[in-house]
C-alpha cells in the first residue's frame, strides 16, 4: 500500500464543505476517510476512524469548534487538526493554536496552503527522503483501434509492476461493454467498478481491498460490470472518485480504455500520468496516431502525457517499417512489443499471464523492461544488444 494520510472534516455549512471536498477529491495521497455536519459528534468520528488529518471548519460556532479541537487533541493525540476559518482575528487564530490546532489555514482554503500543510504532516508521519510519501502511478492504455492487443499488454503490464514486492498494483478494466480483463486472468469476481463506484464513500482499506480480486500475481483486478444495463450507472464523476480512492491505496494503477473515448475515458486520460497509445504498423491504425494526437494537442497537457507503444512488432506480413511510420506520425516511438501470436495466444486462453505461461519469452521481457522504464527502476538483467532497437526503446537517433 502506498503512504497516505487519511482525513476527517467537520463542518456544519454543507456549501464550503462541498468545497472542500471538492478540493480534497484530486489531491494525490489524501483519502478522506469521513465527513461530519455536527461538531457534537466529530470526537467520536476521529476516535472510530483515527485519521492522521482532522479539520475543522470554525465559522459556524467558534466557541463550539475551539472546544471540539482542544477535546480532539486530548483524547486523538495522533490526529493532527486543521483550523479553517474566514476570519482574520489574530486573537482567534492564537486561540486555535492554543487549542492544539497545528495548522490555522484561511478560507476559501488555497490549495498551495492546503498542500503544503498536509505536507508538514506527511513529513512527520512518514520522514523524509526514501522513507516520505510515496505518490500513485496512474497508467492509462487505449488502442488506436480494436484489436492491437491493449487488454494483453494491460494484463501484462499490471503482472510485470506487481512483481515488484515495493508495488502495489491495480488494473482497472474500462472496457465496459466488452472488456475481458477477468477472463485473461482466469478469475470470477465477486464486485465490479459499479459496486465499488457505488459505495465509495463507505469504504475504507480493508473493505476496498474486498472489492477487488487479487490474483495470484499480486495484481488486484476491478472488472467491468455484468450486465450491459449497467454501463450506464458509471459517470465521470464516479471514475474520478474511484481513482482517487485507489491512487491513495495502491502505488501504481493500470486502465485499460475503451475505444469510444467516452466520457468515462477521457476523465481516466485526465487523471493518466502516462498514456500508452498501442498502434501496430500499418497504414489505418497509424492515420488514427495521427488523427488522436491532433486531438490531443487541443487538449491541456494530453500530449505530452502520450507515449507511442508499437505492438506485435516484426511480423512478417509486409509490415510499415519503423522508419516509415515515423514519418507518418511525425512522432517518436516510445516502444516496441515484439510479436510473439503462439505465447500471446496461449496465455489469453489459459487465462495466465505471460511471465507463468512464457517467462522467458523476448515479449515478456520486452513488458517486464516497459514496467521497470514507467516505474523509474533499472533493469535487473541485462538488455539484450538487440532489445534497444527492435524490442526496447526506439528513439528517433537509431533510424529505421
Amino acid at each position: 500500500m502506498s503512504n497516505v494520510l487519511r482525513l476527517a472534516i467537520v463542518d456544519p455549512q454543507d456549501t464550503s464543505r462541498e468545497e472542500l471536498k471538492r478540493l480534497l477529491l484530486g489531491l494525490e495521497m489524501i483519502w478522506l476517510d469521513a465527513e461530519c455536519s455536527r461538531y457534537e459528534f466529530f470526537a467520536d468520528v476521529v476516535a472510530q476512524t483515527s485519521p492522521d488529518i482532522g479539520v475543522v471548519a470554525i465559522d459556524q460556532d467558534p466557541e463550539k469548534a475551539l472546544d471540539l479541537v482542544s477535546r480532539v487533541t486530548q483524547h486523538s493525540p495522533d490526529c493532527a487538526v486543521f483550523v479553517v476559518s474566514s476570519s482574520k482575528d489574530g486573537n482567534l487564530i492564537l486561540q486555535a493554536m492554543r487549542a492544539g490546532a497545528k495548522e490555522f489555514l484561511p478560507q476559501p482554503v488555497r490549495i498551495e496552503d492546503l498542500l503544503a500543510a498536509i505536507a508538514r504532516v506527511g513529513e512527520r508521519k512518514f520522514g523524509r527522503g526514501e522513507s516520505k510519501a510515496r505518490g500513485s502511478q496512474v497508467i492509462a492504455m487505449v488502442g488506436v483501434t480494436g484489436g492491437v492487443g491493449v487488454s494483453t499488454l494491460a494484463v501484462n503490464l499490471g503482472c510485470a509492476l506487481a512483481r515488484n514486492e515495493t508495488n502495489t498494483v491495480a488494473l482497472v478494466d474500462l472496457d465496459l461493454c466488452l472488456g475481458d480483463a477477468d477472463v485473461l486472468l482466469d478469475t470470477i469476481p465477486d464486485y465490479t467498478i459499479v459496486d465499488v463506484a457505488q459505495n465509495v464513500t463507505r469504504l475504507d482499506y480493508s473493505l476496498l481491498k474486498r472489492s477487488l480480486t487479487k490474483h495470484a500475481s499480486g495484481l488486484f483486478l476491478l472488472p467491468r460490470p455484468v450486465q450491459l444495463e449497467d454501463v450506464s450507472l458509471l459517470s465521470a464523476e464516479d471514475l474520478q472518485r474511484v481513482i482517487g480512492l485507489l491512487k491513495a491505496t495502491f502505488t501504481h494503477l493500470v486502465l485499460d480504455l475503451s475505444k469510444a473515448f467516452t466520457p468515462v475515458d477521457m476523465m481516466a486520460l485526465e487523471m493518466a500520468h502516462h498514456v500508452l497509445l498501442v498502434t501496430q504498423l500499418d497504414l489505418p491504425c497509424l492515420r488514427n496516431v495521427v488523427r488522436l494526437m491532433m486531438s490531443f494537442q487541443n487538449m491541456e497537457g494530453m500530449a505530452d502525457k502520450v507515449k507511442i507503444i508499437v505492438n506485435r512488432s516484426g511480423m512478417e506480413n509486409g509490415q510499415i517499417t519503423l522508419k516509415k511510420a515515423q514519418e507518418i506520425i511525425s512522432r517518436e516511438i516510445f516502444w516496441q512489443v515484439p510479436n510473439d501470436y503462439r505465447a500471446c495466444s496461449e496465455a489469453r486462453n489459459n487465462g495466465i499471464p505471460l511471465l507463468e505461461q512464457a517467462s522467458r519469452s523476448a515479449v515478456t521481457q520486452s513488458i517486464l523492461r516497459l514496467a521497470e522504464t514507467l516505474s523509474g527502476e533499472k533493469s535487473k538483467e541485462p538488455e539484450k544488444k538487440s532489445s534497444r532497437g527492435l524490442f526496447g526503446l526506439w528513439s528517433a537517433k537509431t533510424g529505421g
